[in-house]
């Protein structure tokens, strides 16, 4: 961690946008020591980075483990860096802890998707109720009539 600082110190006094990274390091930056790359991975899928590099020995073992990055930079070969500007992943990434539930925009989120549903008597027999309890909690009252009158016109299962 020491080392860690010392560098950043290094690297922050020659950067030209120095000042704006030292801002956004002294709010949003954190240096953990943890017992283990569980530990630290555990530790990361709390934060949910927009980035995550994993510098370690053995990156790979490590992928399996994260649930909450906008992107995964895997070895010292795979910086940040390479992957926003030549390698191809998306440059647009889920930030502020929202790669829990977001993911970067990727080549589906140019193309329509249309849902389908399609119900028998017997899906409908099981569902119906579920779906009338859902609705009334809503104060949807006509979506629940809707069931409850196909429900009376279908066989029982």
């Amino acid at each position: 961690a020491t080392l860690v600082q010392t560098e950043l110190a290094l690297q922050l006094s020659s950067l030209e946008r120095g000042p704006i990274a030292r801002e956004s390091l002294a709010t949003n930056g954190l240096i953990a020591v943890v017992s283990t790359v569980e530990e630290a991975i555990d530790l990361a899928n709390d934060y949910a980075p927009e980035h995550l590099c994993l510098l370690l020995r053995d990156p790979w073992n490590a992928v399996p483990l994260v649930k909450h990055a906008g992107g995964i930079f895997v070895g010292e070969g795979s910086p940040e860096a390479l992957g926003d500007y030549t390698a191809g992943p998306s440059h647009v990434m889920p930030t502020g802890g929202t790669a829990r539930f977001f993911s970067p925009i990727h080549v589906g989120d140019f193309t329509k998707v249309i849902n389908l549903a399609a119900a028998n008597d017997r899906a409908l027999n099981r569902l119906g109720p579920a779906t009338i309890a859902l609705a009334k909690a809503e104060g949807l009252g006509a979506h629940a009539r809707a069931i409850e009158l196909r429900l009376e016109s279908v066989r029982p299962d």
